[in-house]
């Protein structure tokens, strides 16, 4: 009776184990890629933590699904080799669903629509994009401003285009006259030209876009329609309202791609 008692625990622990793998397998944490200077979206604080808008909604998503995440840097550029390899489990950085990106990677539904600043220093004659003929200009490369710029390039009649690897690089040159504007994000020019050091900088230009801001995951993850459903749930129950009131400073608009719960997007329009 002793052994039957034995080899019945035996196989009931067994059994446990087996039921119980997939759901500790669940609980480790999602390795997400970010560029790490790029607020108020991501960033490091002065103790090396990562910070912004995408970070806690990615922290969310993570705390919803049961696990938690690992934030690790990535120049930008190295983001998507980092998606597309399967080495990290998604993406964060203000990146903009495009269909030559859909080719390679997925996306979550957006959660933002974006608009381009044109910044300057302080007394440069740009206040528009035709003021962009004939002036020294410059964008972070691969981002959605290098190629809007790019495909202008005509249009706009620009002297020439700098590509950037850090943000922190084209503002520095923008300050010391290398370059005459820099193009990107509005919402994180703006941001960048609060902070202390960056005196003298101001945005002179918004350029409406449409683009569209989303997490980039692997193509066709697994984890993709998990990520899509708590996105889903946190614009309808006001989380997703309350994080773009915290750092942004004002509500977002009722019927805002920000509480506006949407698909999984199959093509950029």
């Amino acid at each position: 009776m002793t052994s039957a008692r034995t080899l019945f625990a035996g196989l009931a622990t067994l059994a446990l184990t087996a039921f119980t793998a997939p759901a500790a397998m669940a609980q480790d944490a999602l390795k997400i890629g970010s560029y790490p200077a790029n607020p108020p979206w991501e960033f490091k604080n002065e103790a090396g933590d990562f910070e912004g808008f995408e970070v806690d909604i990615v922290n969310e998503i993570a705390s919803r699904l049961g696990t938690t995440t690992e934030i690790e840097g990535y120049d930008f550029r190295a983001l998507f080799v980092a998606s597309a390899s399967g080495r990290v489990d998604a993406v964060i950085s203000s990146l903009t669903i495009t269909a030559e990106r859909l080719e390679s990677q997925s996306f979550t539904q957006p959660y933002f629509s974006g608009a381009l600043g044109v910044g300057v220093k302080d007394g440069t004659e740009i206040a528009s994009l035709e003021d962009l003929e004939g002036k020294r200009i410059g964008s972070i490369a691969t981002s959605f401003p290098e190629s809007w710029l790019q495909e202008r390039e005509a249009e706009l009649g620009y002297a020439s285009y700098s590509s950037y690897d850090t943000t922190a690089n084209m503002l520095t040159d923008l300050r010391s006259g290398r370059i005459e504007a820099a193009v990107n994000d509005i919402v994180g020019l703006r941001y960048a030209f609060t902070q202390p050091n960056m005196e003298g900088l101001s945005v002179t230009v918004e350029i409406p876009t449409g683009d569209q801001f989303a997490i980039m995951m692997p193509k066709d993850s697994e984890n993709l329609e998990a990520f899509n459903d708590a996105i889903s749930e946190m614009k309808t129950d006001g989380t997703m309202a309350a994080l773009y009131e915290k750092w942004f400073g004002v509500a977002a608009a009722a019927d805002s791609l920000t509480l506006t719960p949407m698909p999984i997007p199959t093509s950029a329009d």
